[in-house]
């Protein structure tokens, strides 16, 4: 009877984490938020194939007026990034703005909540790699508590299962360091997990 008292709190922690990974598994799969609803603003946050196409996407088919590229490399300028887009610069001018500061998702969080306050924005569009999106908006939930996010989360296709399901994995785990506070221990530049 002893050998089960000493069990139980690591199986029932055991327990919790299994449920709460599965909760992350039904919000990674989540579609996106009310597509048809338009938006004050789309933020997309770097680190990954796909997500500045989504969101220019977006903000082509009207679903907000700006959109914030937060996170973009130093030396990004809006003429590189819609060639790389293959989109006319003129285009995108007075429309798309370059956050350079952010290096972590926290950093993202600050960064879009300054750029949506200065605007007077009072809705956005979250646009991120579908692992990433639970941590995203729990990150921006938090800078801005008083704006609504609506998650478009991105699909990350033809990624083999086994690294799919370490991403998965350590996503989960970084999104537990977020929500008890431990963030500040993960390294300065994550971009390339995120």
């Amino acid at each position: 009877m002893t050998w089960l008292r000493r069990l139980l709190p690591p199986l029932v922690l055991l327990g919790l984490a299994a449920l709460g990974f599965l909760w992350f598994l039904h919000e990674v799969s989540a579609a996106p938020a009310e597509p048809a609803r338009r938006t004050g603003g789309i933020v997309v946050l770097t680190g990954g194939a796909g997500r500045v196409e989504a969101g220019l996407a977006l903000l082509e088919a009207g679903a907000a007026p700006r959109l914030l590229v937060s996170g973009a490399a130093p030396r990004l300028t809006l003429a590189e990034l819609a060639r790389a887009n293959q989109r006319a610069p003129a285009a995108l001018a007075g429309r798309v703005d370059l956050g350079h500061a952010a290096a972590t998702t926290t950093g993202n969080a600050a960064e879009t909540a300054a750029w949506a306050r200065a605007r007077g924005i009072d809705s956005l569009r979250v646009v991120t790699a579908d692992y990433h999106m639970p941590r995203a908006m729990l990150e921006l939930r938090r800078a801005m508590p008083n704006v609504t996010l609506l998650p478009h989360p991105v699909p990350i296709p033809g990624l083999p299962f086994a690294r799919r399901a370490w991403l998965l994995t350590l996503e989960y785990a970084k999104l537990g360091a977020a929500f008890t506070g431990l963030a500040a221990l993960l390294p300065a530049r994550e971009a390339a997990s995120r």
